[in-house]
């Protein structure tokens, strides 16, 4: 994450918007009608090669291939790990209870227009009935491929996603869910080498950490225990990795929403800080959390860590101020070090592959621009 200008850099957290045309060839294969390998293989290629220019046209520093691959942050994991099968019906292992029950009326039409409702294919729980392995081989390698075309010789400016072991499925083999999270970190730990191997920076992507304090009604000592081992299996699976090449993202999986029982931020800080990563991704943008830089007057990043909080939302289809990015970026700045910061952004825009994205592309490209533009106002006065 250096750069050979005195600035801060931006980034953002992965997913983007897929076309239209791409959309309708997953909802194809998720209906029954598989699309002809070929076809579909060349515009994920034309996808990653465009979305690429565009973040670059946009001012992102850091760029990834948006994902355009994936049906989901983290419903793609079906495709590379072999031991899991589909359940409709299962369940997952956290929902939004709590939110659901305090606001009905707006979380029946919010499930039904955006989150969920738009995507191309439905999100189905997955169980584990026999051991895992990694099976996904040739889809990472189309991946890397299809990146390091889209970016050239500097691979370095480039980052992509993978989902942490505890966003994988249900348990129903392993004898233990400690023995099953460090099945799957072992089995991802394939993806993560491939990735960083392959030039690029590893994203783990893990809201599932901050769901458990969020939105279980786990006592507090079962929470502490069980994020201690999410984050004992991603550095299981993290092993031998250099970490200057890992940036690890959390957040709260709501996205619009009135989201009172986010945990805050500094519950869960010290658990973050564990994570092998250099770089820590983290909501800080929407009116939640905007407040929550304060405890970093308290809690002392360690040395060689860097911050990319949140400097624009997928939450609202506002378009963050420059001024209002520069002072955020700045504060920041002051309390960790202006070189110990990058400009990223809340979570990911279209986190599952979606005709309905809750902030308009056209939005969020604006919202680029303004990130963008106030990392350089932040730049030239911390820089002055």
């Amino acid at each position: 994450m250096s750069s050979n200008a005195p600035r801060i850099l931006t980034s953002h957290v992965g997913s983007l918007p897929r076309p239209v045309d791409l959309l309708d060839l997953y909802r194809d294969r998720a209906e029954g009608r598989e699309p002809d390998a070929a076809v579909l293989n060349d515009r994920v290629r034309r996808a990653v090669t465009d979305i690429v220019a565009q973040q670059r046209e946009h001012g992102i520093d850091v760029v990834a291939d948006g994902e355009m691959s994936k049906p989901g942050f983290f419903a793609y994991v079906r495709e590379r790990l072999g031991g899991l099968e589909v359940r409709p019906g299962a369940g997952f292992p956290f929902t939004f209870e709590a939110e659901e029950k305090a606001f009905p009326e707006y979380y029946e039409r919010y499930f039904a227009e955006a989150m969920i409702g738009g995507t191309v294919a439905p999100l189905e729980p997955l169980v584990c009935t026999g051991p895992l392995t990694y099976q996904g081989e040739e889809a990472l390698r189309r991946d890397l491929d299809n990146l390091a075309a889209a970016v050239g010789d500097d691979r370095s400016s480039a980052f992509m996603p993978s989902i942490a072991p505890s966003g994988v499925g249900v348990n129903e083999y392993y004898r233990t869910e400690e023995e099953y999270f460090f099945a799957v970190a072992e089995a991802m730990s394939t993806e993560y080498r491939a990735i960083v191997d392959a030039g690029f920076q590893l994203q783990i992507d893990d809201p599932f950490l901050t769901e458990i304090f969020s939105f279980t009604d786990m006592a507090d000592a079962d929470r502490r225990r069980r994020g201690e081992m999410y984050v004992e299996a991603i550095n299981h699976g993290l092993r031998g990795i250099d970490t200057s090449k890992v940036r690890f993202h959390t957040c709260y999986s709501i996205n619009e929403g009135p989201r009172v029982f986010d945990v805050p931020f500094a519950d869960t800080v010290d658990l973050v800080l564990k994570v092998n990563a250099r770089v820590y991704s983290f909501e800080a943008a929407n009116s939640r959390h905007e407040h929550e830089y304060h405890l970093w007057e308290d809690v002392t990043l360690p040395e060689g860590k860097v911050l990319m909080p949140g400097m624009i939302t997928h939450a609202s289809n506002i378009v963050e101020h420059p001024e209002l990015i520069a002072e955020r970026l700045e504060r920041y700045a002051r309390l960790v070090g202006r070189d110990n910061v990058v400009a990223g952004a809340d979570c990911g825009f279209s986190s599952q592959a979606t005709y309905r994205p809750e902030v308009e592309p056209r939005v969020m490209w604006a919202k680029f621009d303004a990130l963008a533009e106030g990392a350089r106002i932040a730049s030239e006065r911390l820089w002055q």
